[in-house]
């Protein structure tokens, strides 16, 4: 017995090896392979619920703010032309903004750019509402800008990779509506809050949607970068000279126009000038890179222009800019004319607003479904049609015209948004190869909203003009025909720039051209 215990002492060998491995810890999928396989034909849609929360947020923070300008003045005791920056800066930052989304997308992907931008939405939305000065509710504004610019095109460039042809159009109308359900609910919720709490409220409104944007970004959208690879895969450093270019050329724009409003044209000359400049220098940069004629430089253009090679999408960006003057012009005058000009309530704009945005989700859930089966430039061209209309019947109204009209003339241009905002971006970028869609997507968003910053201080301008003309100023109480005139004057000016837009909208004719590469 004793010697054959040593035998049966140890038999804990044998019990392990027959015991089933531990089971394996498995993480949570982050590659784009790996969600797809995962959440399977689903994780498209997905991807885009996750992109629009957030878009929602950024659409919201450029929007929200007018119906607090009159109380933000108030507050800080400011003009118009200062209180006129928290909407143009913020233009501003994300005009230059988007055109790092490329570089930054190649370089940390899609999940770190998103969150990141998502972050930094969600601190310029705190720290603005508790600001006690102008300078730094303006500098939040301008992180905001910043967060919105990487932001927008992200949600285009998923459509065009993501998504067949065919269903291009039901995507971006599903993605439209989440996009005009923030200015949809955003003018009403935000007028209660201006007249119950003060503008400081204004900027608390975008905190749930980051929070959740951060949550569903976690989940849903990839580590990888559009194309396709590990993060990182850009090895070239960001081409700050260019953005510095572009940043410098777009603030010499904007401060120029907003001297002009001042009445200090040496000024505003000067600084027109160097902006044309700057901005040119920013194009010969690009080219010369392209072309590699910068030996010393060890960075990738900030953008392709042989984007621009193609003939749609080149017409689609001068669309864009002009039609983007018209959108941001026009939502930044019309609270201001309702409360200035119309002396109603913050609370009552934003319920007048309702039925305009609760009609362009309407429309835009109608045209995403005609995007495949009718053509880019009849449903672009109907829409400005419709937007050229509803500001040329603003200029007939008058200091008696019943609400009601007025708000079926908004109706009738967010109808005009509706046919234009599906169709637009995919239409212009069909011809383009699929390594190209994030410099198109950054390239045309630029445009548009280079057009609305320029837009929002045209309209400052335009406006101030023709109530000199007419004898008023605006931070006198009261309304009366001159003051209504000098704003529907202002109005009438945006119906022509949707006119132009018209006729720069007959290069989206003809039929698609195939891609010149896939992949």
């Amino acid at each position: 017995m004793p010697a054959t215990l040593p035998r049966r002492a140890a038999p804990e060998p044998v019990r392990e090896a027959r015991d089933p491995p531990d089971p394996p810890v498995l993480s949570r999928p982050s590659t784009l392979p790996e969600l797809q396989a995962h959440y399977g034909e689903r994780y498209r849609w997905l991807l885009l619920l996750a992109v629009m929360v957030g878009a929602m947020a950024s659409i919201m923070s450029s929007t929200i703010i007018t119906v607090a300008v009159p109380d933000m003045s108030r507050h800080f005791a400011i003009g118009q032309e200062r209180a006129q920056w928290v909407s143009s800066g913020f233009m501003a930052a994300m005009t230059v903004a988007m055109l790092a989304t490329p570089w930054l997308l190649g370089r940390f992907g899609y999940r770190r750019t998103y969150g990141g931008s998502m972050l930094l939405l969600l601190a310029g939305g705190v720290v603005g509402g508790i600001a006690g000065s102008y300078p730094l509710v303006l500098a939040c504004r301008i992180a905001e800008g910043i967060a919105a610019g990487v932001v927008q095109p992200i949600p285009a460039i998923i459509v065009m990779r993501a998504f067949q042809p065919h269903e291009q159009g039901r995507a971006m109308s599903v993605f439209g509506l989440g996009a005009v359900l923030a200015p949809a609910l955003g003018p009403t919720v935000g007028g209660v809050l201006v007249d119950l709490f003060g503008w400081r409220s204004i900027f608390f409104m975008v905190v749930p949607f980051c929070l959740a944007s951060l949550w569903m970004s976690s989940r849903f959208v990839p580590s990888t970068p559009p194309g396709g690879g590990a993060t990182g895969g850009s090895d070239k450093p960001l081409d700050a000279l260019s953005l510095l270019l572009a940043a410098a050329g777009t603030l010499g724009l904007l401060n120029g126009l907003v001297q002009l409003h001042a009445g200090r044209h040496g000024l505003s000359g000067a600084l027109l000038l160097g902006a044309v400049v700057l901005l040119a220098g920013f194009i010969l940069r690009q080219r010369r890179l392209a072309a590699g004629r910068d030996i010393g430089a060890r960075v990738a253009p900030l953008m392709d222009l042989s984007v621009y090679a193609d003939r749609r999408f080149a017409m689609g960006s001068g669309v864009a800019f002009i039609y983007g003057m018209a959108l941001f012009g026009s939502t930044y005058l019309l609270p201001i004319y309702m409360q200035l000009g119309l002396q109603l309530s913050a609370t009552f704009v934003g319920t007048l607003l309702l039925p305009a945005s609760l009609a362009l989700a309407l429309t835009i859930a109608t045209v995403g479904r005609l995007a495949g089966r009718w053509s880019t430039h009849g449903l672009v061209s109907t829409g400005l049609v419709l937007l050229a209309l509803s500001f040329l019947l603003v200029f007939f109204v008058q200091v008696h015209t019943s609400l009601w009209l007025i708000v079926s003339l908004v109706v009738l241009g967010r109808m005009g948004l509706g046919c234009i905002l599906p169709s637009l971006n995919v239409g212009a970028m069909q011809g383009l190869s699929r390594a190209l869609i994030p410099q198109g997507a950054s390239a045309i968003n630029y445009a548009r909203t280079l057009g609305g910053a320029v837009g929002v201080g045209l309209c400052g301008i335009v406006l101030e003009w023709r109530l000199a003309v007419h004898g008023d100023v605006l931070s006198v109480p009261g309304s009366g025909p001159a003051r209504l005139a000098a704003f529907n004057e202002t109005f009438l000016m945006l119906s022509v720039l949707c006119g132009v837009a018209l006729l720069v909208a007959r290069g989206l004719r003809g039929p698609v051209p195939p891609r010149l590469k896939h992949g």
